[in-house]
């Protein structure tokens, strides 16, 4: 899993497509990820269901959940297999729409959906096979009942993208049921667009919340997890098992109905810039030390220069120096705790350290006497040590990763 970054987003989706296409072709190959039975028997797949695929669509099933624990196919539905791969999912859809109900299979892989086309018509099975994008769905506004999609969604690059083409095409009350990768915290070091990572699942992924947000943006209603599933225990890749592990990986199966209209922007824009949202995204990439040292700075000298500014232009501006010296504090000490959980990740004490010794000189100017160059000389350690944690957390994150650069 050695990786040369700085891939395009066409690059992504020949690599997604390239392996894909060996799990149509030949499905008896090694993958980083379980594939045909041993899948469908791990994601707890009833027997019953299992049994009436056929074995070589069974064969190259790829998927990350049972969706269909969502309940979201009614019979008479028009419903629609996102990601559909070799169309496991799309019989098991047909059986349950019924005679009165339409299957639509969407993949992206001309050897997957190549494969289920062939295989349908021999079947006799009434599954329209469609190869497309999920950014982009080739279908009317209202004109899907219901959604099932199985490990697709972390294979895409512009997910909010997709989850909105969802929304759209999906009728009002309409149904979805997705199984899908999530981390318990993004990948924050420059890989992101890297094509063999994002094949692996975990890059590609979603924060666990973020997805869930995403699809409320969109004006999803009724979002519940109905199941989370160690899906990486179950690779017969070492290393994609200790990544998993490392990032918190996991696939989710999510229950969702589509709201009678999509919020409008300014609420859309008030829910992203929540600050719970802000605070929550930089713990998760490892900023909270930066951003509490940048607070830390602007109390201290942002308001001392916004005083003497307002005082130059005629407004008398008295600061409580009780409250001023205390929200310098605060802040002061948040950046060292900040840093100190730094260590559970790059397992190194230096930069707490660092972060405690500029603390301690900040301290002292606060409250026993002021030197402004012992003042200084703290906040240059703090800043040394907020930088020095991110860079040790990057670094730890590329080792994980198994990333190279050039």
């Amino acid at each position: 899993m050695v990786a040369i970054l700085g891939f395009s987003r066409e690059q992504i989706t020949s690599a997604v497509q390239d392996m894909y296409t060996r799990v149509a072709e030949a499905p008896q190959s090694r993958f980083h990820f379980p594939v045909g039975y041993e899948a469908l028997n791990a994601l707890d797949y009833p027997v019953d269901q299992i049994e009436q695929l056929p074995e070589d669509i069974a064969a190259s099933f790829a998927g990350v959940g049972y969706p269909f624990n969502g309940n979201a196919i009614r019979p008479g539905d028009t419903t629609l297999d996102l990601g559909a791969g070799a169309g496991n999912d799309s019989f098991l859809a047909h059986s349950l729409t019924g005679p009165n109900g339409r299957v639509i299979s969407l993949d992206l892989t001309s050897a997957m959906t190549r494969k289920l086309r062939q295989r349908a018509d021999e079947e006799g099975t009434t599954i329209d096979v469609i190869q497309a994008n999920a950014e982009h769905l080739p279908f009317a506004s209202a004109s899907i009942d219901s959604i099932t999609s199985n490990g697709a969604l972390n294979l895409v690059p512009d997910k909010r993208r997709a989850v909105t083409e969802m929304f759209r095409i999906l009728k009002p009350g309409g149904r979805l049921q997705l199984a899908d990768v999530v981390i318990d915290r993004p990948v924050t070091v420059d890989c992101d667009s890297d094509p063999r990572l994002w094949v692996e699942c975990v890059v590609g992924a979603t924060v666990e919340e973020n997805l869930l947000a995403m699809l409320e943006d969109a004006g999803f209603e009724d979002i519940r997890i109905v199941r989370s599933i160690d899906y990486f225990a179950h690779s017969p890749s070492r290393q994609t098992r200790e990544v998993a592990q490392s990032f918190g990986a996991r696939s989710v199966e999510i229950a969702a109905r589509r709201g009678s209209r999509a919020p409008g922007r300014l609420r859309q824009w008030m829910r992203r810039s929540h600050p719970r949202r802000w605070l929550t995204a930089l713990g998760k990439r490892g900023f909270l030390g930066v951003s509490a040292l940048g607070l830390a700075l602007l109390t201290c000298y942002g308001l001392l220069a916004a005083t003497v500014l307002l005082a130059t232009l005629g407004v008398q501006l008295t600061l409580n120096i009780q409250l001023w010296s205390g929200g310098i504090g605060l802040f002061t000490a948040l950046t060292v705790l900040a840093v100190a959980v730094g260590k559970r990740r790059h397992h190194q004490l230096a930069p707490t350290w660092t972060a405690l010794a500029g603390a301690c000189l900040v301290f002292f100017t606060l409250f026993v006497d002021y030197w402004i160059a012992v003042e200084l000389a703290g906040f240059i350690m703090l800043t040394g040590a907020a930088i020095w944690d991110l860079v040790l957390r990057r670094r730890d994150e590329a080792r994980r990763l198994g990333l190279t650069h050039s």
